[in-house]
């Protein structure tokens, strides 16, 4: 039999960070109206980025995984989209307070992202030297002449082969792998603090996944840049996230590094996730176990917690009350009444 709902443990609320912080997000809330309807994308997120780290935003679409990462740079169209509540704190600085000036020269400076389509993210009627060396134009970072040079040297960094004619090149004359790197490229043309990428990967071969992710890798170490990797990819981020942040219908249901995860996932949602994706340990013909019914509609998400519908262990407490996140150990934090754990050792 399967246990009934735990009372929730004792220390509830956030995790606290320490000095090493570089960003912090508390309590971030984006919503859009559409149509009369409100659709609460990202509600009551709270997460830090420490210097150095890598962390790993992951969920199914419409999570919210992106638009808390457009809500950091204020990305979002205004309107329909609004940013109603919180603050995201970057080196001390409030992002929500600061003027259209300010904004502009952090964007690409300090916080620099890299979209999920090249194609669409690129303009395609500009070279690609011309599109690498406008973030630096903005930043006043050297004359004309250097800055082609500071160009030709991104794309050998991305291992681009023949950069300098490259450079001449537009968009769609590139393969989608060197598009990818491209847009890296422009990332880091002025070395910032903390790069965003967004689904970096996303419709590459995994020959090309692999090159990409390793090289951003490299060139985060090499720069002692932190990282926010959005994916959907659960072997990615065990490869390259330091910590995780698991996403459910605009909020974080579990969060940890990525060995107490993996080892000990504590929310139904995570424990889907894990057991839909292959495995090269799994019996020959054993099938996948996919995550039954759809995610919720933002604008109408149930009572309680938002997972119940699709959880195999909700009770009567996940379908009244939200649950908070709750520390289960050291920097592992989970949002669910059921305990997993006891759960499966009482099954």
């Amino acid at each position: 039999m399967l246990a009934e709902p735990l009372a929730p443990e004792s220390k509830t609320g956030t995790p606290e960070a320490g000095d090493d912080v570089l960003l912090r997000v508390n309590g971030l809330k984006t919503r859009f109206n559409q149509d009369g309807r409100v659709v609460t994308a990202v509600d009551g997120v709270t997460f830090d980025v420490r210097r150095g780290e890598t962390l790993a935003i992951v969920g199914e679409s419409g999570s919210g995984k992106s638009v808390t990462a457009m809500s950091i740079l204020r990305l979002i169209p205004s309107p329909p989209g609004e940013i109603t509540d919180g603050e995201i704190l970057f080196n001390g600085k409030d992002i929500l307070a600061m003027n259209d000036e300010e904004i502009r020269q952090m964007r690409g400076s300090d916080i620099a992202m890299i979209f999920q389509e090249p194609m669409t993210s690129m303009n395609p009627v500009l070279t690609i030297g011309r599109q690498l060396s406008e973030p630096m134009e903005v930043h006043n970072k050297g004359s004309r002449r250097s800055l082609r040079e500071k160009c030709a040297e991104l794309l050998r960094k991305v291992r681009i082969p023949d950069p300098e004619s490259r450079l001449d090149a537009y968009p769609h004359q590139l393969s989608g792998g060197m598009r990818q790197r491209a847009m890296i490229a422009m990332g880091l043309a002025c070395t910032p603090k903390l790069i965003i990428a967004d689904e970096p990967t996303t419709a590459l071969d995994v020959t090309v996944q692999a090159q990409i992710l390793e090289l951003l890798k490299d060139l985060t170490r090499e720069h002692n840049s932190s990282m926010i990797l959005i994916t959907h990819d659960l072997g990615v981020v065990a490869r390259y996230a330091t910590r995780i942040n698991v996403m459910y219908a605009g909020r974080i249901v579990e969060q940890g590094t990525s060995s107490e995860i993996f080892k000990d996932p504590r929310h139904p949602y995570t424990l889907g996730l894990m057991a839909s994706i292959p495995r090269l340990d799994q019996p020959k013909g054993g099938r996948l176990i996919p995550i039954n019914g759809q995610p919720p509609d933002l604008a109408n998400l149930p009572k309680g917690c938002p997972f119940h519908p699709r959880c195999p262990y909700a009770r009567d407490l996940c379908r009244e009350e939200r649950p908070p996140l709750t520390q289960v150990a050291g920097e592992h934090w989970k949002a669910c009444w059921i305990d997993v754990k006891e759960v499966h050792a009482n099954a």
